[in-house]
């Protein structure tokens, strides 16, 4: 099982530290960094820094969400750093929900999200392969444009630059079961949101066809502390955001996949709790048992014992949430 490092997006401003973690994790020997980006700060260039200051380790985007650019524009940023890293790029993919993509992308959220993102890979697969001119008849990504609005004037075009490699990994952020199935079919790897040693079960059947090599890369929260109720405070804060706010109370793929975990009357109550403004307490909703098992807290020697649990599933990358360089130490030296 391999390590990596995940630095999410940007907060209130950059991260100052995120380049001395990223360069620290490669001395370590971690395998990978990724970068994120929500509603702020874009995936890709921090990760292009990122590029500039080490020389070794992958650089992946886990997520660059798919409503934020066309697949053209994607594969284009992502052949570019890949040339201009020496082959180190990750491409990690995601549609999002519905809240952004029309409330920050001012998009309409496919009505058929598993057919948009077949698509969308489609169309980056053959722009970084450039066998010849992107063509596809899309639902939802058209090559050309064939739209009523359009002039009829598009030229079924291939990439100018010659991709540095054809065959760049392209990962997928997925919840849903079929979802995942099809991430099986399409991608490379999967980038799963929350994940449980204790329950892989849950992913089994969506899993079973996965071919050999595919990467199963889940991110985990990771502090070395001697209170574990006290390292888990960050991990049930960000479960309070996203269970109760990334998403309408109708639609929250988050809530929705947390009550697939076995925690669905916890999911319920967060949501209702942080809908009504109350999300002090709907942090404090979320179960203890629930953030323990997506994530690595506690003492050395406890996080030694949990670790041998993610080593024994399907997971073949390991990504760490951890601002820590102590933190990343010790995970390197148990690993």
């Amino acid at each position: 099982m391999r390590l990596g490092l995940a630095l999410g997006y940007w907060g209130r401003g950059p991260s100052a530290d995120h380049v001395s973690l990223a360069r620290e994790a490669e001395r370590l020997g971690y395998d990978s960094v990724w970068t994120a980006e929500s509603w702020g700060s874009d995936a890709f260039t921090p990760l292009t820094w990122i590029a500039a200051q080490t020389s070794r380790i992958k650089l992946g985007t886990a997520i660059a969400q798919m409503a934020a650019r066309s697949p053209t524009t994607t594969a284009m940023h992502a052949l570019t750093l890949d040339h201009l890293s020496g082959g180190r790029v990750m491409l990690g993919l995601g549609l999002s929900g519905p809240q952004v993509v029309e409330g920050w992308y001012g998009r309409p959220f496919p009505k058929s999200p598993l057919t948009a993102t077949r698509e969308y890979v489609d169309v980056v697969r053959q722009v970084l392969r450039r066998e010849g001119p992107v063509e596809l008849d899309g639902r939802f990504h058209s090559h050309p444009y064939r739209g009523a609005d359009g002039t009829g004037l598009g030229k079924a075009l291939k990439p100018i630059t010659h991709p540095l490699r054809a065959e760049l990994p392209v990962l997928l952020g997925a919840e849903g079961p079929k979802n995942i199935a099809q991430t099986t079919r399409i991608a490379d790897g999967w980038l799963p949101l929350y994940w449980s040693p204790m329950r892989t079960a849950v992913y089994e059947a969506s899993l079973a066809a996965a071919p050999e090599g595919f990467l199963v890369a889940p991110m985990a929260r990771a502090k070395v502390c001697d209170d574990v109720s006290e390292g888990l405070l960050p991990v049930k804060a960000m479960l309070g955001f996203y269970i109760g706010g990334m998403g309408h109370a109708a639609r929250n793929f988050h809530a929705d996949l947390m009550a697939r975990m076995g925690f669905e009357e916890e999911a319920r109550r967060i949501q209702e709790l942080f809908l009504a403004g109350r999300r002090e307490e709907a942090v404090l909703a979320v179960p203890d048992a629930f953030a323990d098992e997506i994530s690595l807290v506690g003492p050395r020697e406890r996080i030694a014992e949990r670790l041998e649990l993610w080593r024994k599933g399907p997971v073949t990358d390991l990504l760490l949430l951890s601002p820590d360089p102590h933190t990343l130490r010790t995970l390197a030296e148990l690993n």
